[in-house]
């Protein structure tokens, strides 16, 4: 009944950019991301970073640490090596130029012998993180062959493979489900007050969790991300370190088929005027629109609701309700026509599609409120959902018309269905089309 959109209601992300970024990788035949691209990608969904640059040589680390202000850190930057660590890749709080000139060159001895294998893509230089209050903690995705996408949360640092505490779940996030996900971890306890430090702020953390669960909404080609450690303290969260695997990804016409539930289709709104003036908005059924839906169905008249239900019905029950507004969009969709009346908000028609399984086909099923007939709205939300439908790779769209319902035969026929008579019941027609 979580029904999170793909994107938060935070300042929109430079999906753009980031796949611009992948798709360069992917171009030179590369499958990681190196450092600054894979922070690169995280500041595109506003994830907060460190600043990061990578040095070639030793004085162009010192020249790098002086501009940016000592003190200063630095780690190896290798596709190779996971764990920095381990082959002592990582030196903090520098503090002046000859510190970092002499860091560089045992960095590079000592990964020349622990790993001669390893290809080594220069020093990573970026500010020393004081904060002194902060919890490290863990962020990332992977890709399961099932179930697609799924984030993980748990305690951080370098000490992670021995804490072994996760927690998982399926994409798209919102405020809801993230802090559910953070409570099921054991770091969770350590996030509030905890020996004279200050809680965390959890608004921060849950955000980052948000843009996280955009990032893999809106970016396919991830295979594997990690953000560790993910500094978080009571002035907010900040991003230390990041590994991104990608692989490529043949286009489809589900923009959300890599994901095992799909996040609410936002971008299928749209906005259209009657001719009377009203501002008409044209969205995806969400489940809290139950109660909206209710009262719709209780304000049609006893013919629509029986052209509509081909059934005498006073009012949908609760299974039906959840069944028309608790939807899969991936086997369905169902379009509302809403406007305002008196600053509240009023349901001018409904059209729905509901995908057969041969997987080509749709039945649909249309209403509009008595009130708001003969004035296009019927016409519009068909035109808004065949388009839906062909979006999905459908490519006819059928459905059922009592031969008394004269009002929507007209319509079905000015949108181009062909119009027959019912092999097993003559008070009914059948009608369809191609997409």
């Amino acid at each position: 009944m979580q029904t999170p959109g793909p994107l938060s209601q935070q300042v929109e992300p430079d999906v753009e950019g980031a796949r611009l970024i992948i798709e360069s990788a992917l171009a030179h035949g590369r499958h990681l991301l190196n450092e600054v691209e894979s922070k690169a990608l995280l500041s595109a969904f506003h994830i907060p970073i460190a600043q990061t640059l990578i040095a070639r040589d030793p004085m162009e680390a010192m020249l790098m640490a002086q501009q940016m202000g000592f003190p200063v850190a630095m780690k190896i930057n290798s596709p190779d090596i996971t764990h920095k660590s381990d082959v002592n890749g990582v030196r903090l709080g520098l503090s002046s130029g000859q510190a970092v000139r002499s860091a560089f060159g045992e960095m590079l001895a000592d990964v020349k012998r622990l790993r001669p294998d390893a290809t080594l893509d220069g020093i990573v230089i970026e500010p020393m993180a004081i904060r002194p209050h902060a919890r490290e903690v863990l962020l990332g995705m992977t890709s399961d062959p099932v179930l697609g996408p799924v984030i993980v949360f748990g305690a951080g640092g370098v000490d992670v493979e021995a804490w072994q505490d996760r927690a998982v779940t399926l994409p798209p996030l919102n405020h809801y489900l993230a802090r559910d996900l953070i409570r099921r971890t054991r770091v969770a306890t350590l996030l509030g007050p905890f020996r004279n430090r200050p809680p965390v702020d959890m608004d921060a953390l849950e955000n980052v969790l948000l843009r996280l669960s955009e990032m893999v909404c809106e970016l396919p080609w991830l295979a594997e991300l990690d953000i560790n450690p993910l500094l978080v303290d009571e002035h907010g969260a900040l991003a230390l370190d990041a590994r991104i695997v990608i692989a490529p990804r043949v286009p489809t016409a589900d923009r959300y088929g890599h994901m095992a539930i799909h996040p609410y289709p936002a971008h299928l709104v749209t906005h259209w005027q009657l001719p009377s003036g009203h501002d008409v908005l044209i969205r995806p059924i969400r489940p809290e629109d139950a109660e909206l839906t209710q009262g719709f169905v209780r304000s049609l008249s006893a013919e629509s609701k029986y052209f509509r239900f081909m059934d005498a019905v006073s009012e949908l029950s609760p299974v039906a309700l959840a069944h028309l507004t608790q939807i899969d969009y991936t086997r369905e969709m169902a379009l509302l026509a809403l406007t305002e009346v008196d600053d509240k908000e009023v349901e001018l028609g409904v059209a729905r599609y509901s995908i057969n399984p041969d997987g080509e086909s749709c039945e649909f099923a249309l209403v509009v409120n008595d009130q708001w007939q003969k004035q296009g709205i019927g016409h519009k939300l068909m035109d808004v959902l065949m388009d839906v439908a062909r979006g999905k790779g459908l490519k006819v769209m059928e459905g059922e018309v009592l031969k008394t319902n004269r009002p929507m035969l007209k319509l079905v026929e000015a949108l181009g269905f062909h119009i027959e008579p019912h092999p097993e019941d003559e008070t009914v027609r059948k009608i369809s089309r191609a997409l």
